[in-house]
């Protein structure tokens, strides 16, 4: 661009250094340089057309944000599972071999008179656990089965070897700590809420991004439109210069008047170029809202942005407009959830500082078996052996021959300004920060709102304005150029009328597109384009 702006200062410079040598036969000097510049410009390029429902399409399949942005809900999926676990059965079990060999120091050693002294033990052990944390009343209850074989040459021993069976059962309920909500219960719930957070986040992602596109697609008509006002106002000026050329040649008009109008045609070539760049720049920034990658078929294309703005006349209803962004703005949605997080925090602060009362229960059954050994006297030698074995065990539980139960009050309580009540009445500051931030949004969702139909309104009446002075802007080009006919008019004049056009008709373009945006906008504002679009996000966890 800017080696076209050095050439078109030398064609000016040379035509005002000497009129007669710009009417030299043979070299058109400034059509070698609009035919350079038409051939940099034009690129063959595959031509795509495009309305703008299909651009939005095409920008929630491969628009990278969106992309981005879609993990986000997955990821807390993952975390509301994490948070889950805490709630799950836990089962363990464990199994163990031992044995022992220890000096008697005592005939109560029980190693017996003929032994080396030493009382030897061999233990074999088998266990398997359930615990799991309850997540609707804050209980937790634990299960064990516990199994065992004893051999020993210690006298004493009844049963030798001995087989012993033992199944616990506890549980423990909270009665005013941790009952109605817990630090896990609490980190589900915030989970959860999270989720539908990362919900409204897609939500306003998607609604920017369709907004954000159809800024781009009107922006992409728009540069086209003004490519067009400044390729007629091109031709009306070079029309100018042959014109002027032939008065020239009959001799009722100065050399000089060529000149000055191929001046004026270097200009709005310029103005073209320049208008040419924007389109370019208009279609880079749509591609990159509706392609996936430098790969995508569109990106090497040329896009036809086939659609026209429409004008809608109707009234606008802004007292339902206000109500329908209270109910769908994203933005209070957000606030709303995380008021929602802060009530969770609050009531976990506030259970944490009452008193830990807990009621304990267990319940156990025993059993036992092996080979049982009765002597005459303690420590003698067995005069009875009657067999017996694991199974034994296992009939005394099924029997409920040994239990065992017993239930506990468990009370505890912080003395003094405890750090959960501090934590407790910051909470309590945050609900009601949040609260009124949440009236704050309010406000504002009603101002933008109002405001965003006011603009409407007031471009309505832009347009209204620019229609006509377009058309006046053309009937006093028309009325100039059928005094310059007769005489009465000069060159100045005309292209003051040709200017007036070309802004009179950009001016009514950005009016309109201008229309558009504010269009845009009133419906962002609401977040209504995505129920436009036929777009629901569906909540997980």
């Amino acid at each position: 661009m800017n080696k076209w702006r050095f050439l078109l200062v030398c064609l000016l410079l040379a035509g005002t250094a000497d009129g007669t040598a710009a009417q030299q036969p043979g070299i058109d000097v400034a059509r070698l340089i609009e035919d350079s510049a038409g051939g940099l410009l034009t690129q063959t390029r595959r031509v795509f057309e495009l309305t703008v429902n299909e651009a939005i399409e095409r920008a929630l399949d491969r628009n990278l944000d969106i992309a981005v942005e879609r993990v986000n809900p997955q990821l807390q999926d993952l975390t509301i599972a994490e948070s889950r676990s805490a709630f799950l059965p836990n089962v363990s079990s464990n199994f163990d071999l031992g044995r022992s060999m220890s000096p008697s120091r005592s005939q109560l050693d029980g190693a017996g008179r003929l032994s080396r002294q030493t009382v030897e033990t061999e233990t074999e052990n088998a266990g398997f656990g359930l615990e799991q944390a309850l997540g609707w009343n804050g209980g937790r209850y634990t299960l064990d089965w516990t199994n065992g074989r004893t051999a020993t040459n210690n006298v004493f021993f009844s049963f030798n070897p001995s087989f012993s069976s033992n199944v616990a059962l506890s549980y423990t309920q909270p009665l005013l700590r941790g009952r109605s909500i817990d630090p896990q219960r609490r980190q589900l719930l915030v989970s959860q809420l999270n989720r539908d957070i990362s919900d409204v986040d897609l939500r306003e992602t998607i609604a920017n991004t369709l907004a954000d596109v159809r800024r781009a697609y009107w922006d992409l008509v728009y540069a086209r439109a003004s490519v067009d006002v400044q390729q007629q106002s091109l031709e009306l000026a070079e029309q100018l210069v042959r014109d002027n050329r032939i008065r020239v040649e009959i001799g009722t008009l100065a050399p000089i008047e060529v000149v000055q109008a191929r001046s004026e045609a270097a200009a709005r070539r310029q103005s073209l170029a320049e208008a040419e760049q924007q389109l370019r720049t208009a279609e880079l920034a749509l591609k990159q809202l509706i392609v996936a990658g430098t790969d995508d078929e569109l990106w090497n294309a040329e896009i036809d942005a086939t659609d026209q703005p429409l004008l809608d006349q109707s009234p606008i209803d802004v007292e339902a407009a206000v109500r329908t962004a209270l109910d769908a703005r994203t933005d209070i949605e957000r606030t709303r959830r995380q008021q929602d997080i802060n009530t969770v925090t609050l009531r976990n602060l506030a259970n944490a500082t009452l008193p830990a009362l807990d009621v304990v229960g267990s319940f156990r059954l025993q059993g036992q078996g092996g080979t049982q050994l009765i002597s005459s006297a303690l420590g003698g030698p067995a005069l009875v052996t009657i067999p017996g074995g694991y199974g034994d065990a296992l009939g005394h539980l099924l029997q409920l021959e040994y239990p065992v139960w017993n239930v506990q009050l468990q009370l505890s309580y912080p003395l003094g300004h405890s750090a959960q009540k501090a934590a407790h009445a910051r909470a309590r500051l945050q609900v009601q920060q949040t609260r009124a931030q949440i009236d704050q949004i309010e406000l504002q969702i009603a101002a933008e709102v109002t405001n965003a139909a006011l603009q409407i309104q007031s471009i309505r009446e832009r347009i209204e304005a620019a229609r006509v002075a377009r058309e006046l802007a053309e009937e006093q080009l028309a009325a100039e150029e059928s005094k310059f006919e007769v005489g009465t008019s000069t060159n100045f004049f005309i292209v003051q009328a040709q200017r007036d056009l070309a802004t009179a008709r950009d001016t009514e373009l950005r009016a309109i597109l201008d229309y558009q945006n504010a269009v845009i906008e009133f419906e962002r504002v609401q977040q209504t384009s995505l129920g436009r679009a036929g777009i629901s996000i569906v909540g997980g966890g």
